[in-house]
């Protein structure tokens, strides 16, 4: 039996987590989402799943969270035996090309920028689980 897709949120926006949790329902896929609002809370998240239960199939991180560094917890999970081969994508709403290089150069398995409707939320939603979760 296949394990279930799964996919941490890391977002410090109650309002943008409710929305890709929203959009997530929308693309009819089998994808559990967890969410978390701080890159701390995310750290304890994973390391307590690796003795319980699967880890996530995928991160997605925001890059600007309140006054932490995207780019500073994906180092310290890229750094770390256990959670290093989980893909990590950025996604966040800057499109500054210092941040994309910054992460993809800290371990960044994809940069995605957050679209401007819902409906392309979903459509985004969508590729990205076709995309990691589909292999």
């Amino acid at each position: 039996m296949a394990l279930r897709s799964s996919i941490l949120l890391i977002d410090d926006s109650p309002g943008e987590q409710e929305l890709f949790r929203l959009a997530l329902g929308q693309t009819g896929l089998d994808v559990t989402l967890y969410t978390e609002e701080d890159t701390e809370t995310a750290f304890h998240f994973l390391d307590d799943r690796v003795h319980h239960s699967p880890l996530p199939s995928l991160v997605l991180l925001d890059l600007h969270l309140r006054n932490q560094d995207g780019c500073d917890f994906l180092k310290r999970l890229k750094a770390h035996a256990r959670f290093a081969a989980i893909p990590v994508v950025i996604f966040t709403t800057s499109d500054d090309q210092h941040d994309i290089a910054r992460c993809h150069a800290n371990g960044a398995n994809g940069y995605v920028v957050k679209p401007g409707t819902f409906a392309e939320l979903i459509q985004c939603t969508a590729d990205i689980c076709r995309y990691w979760m589909d292999r």
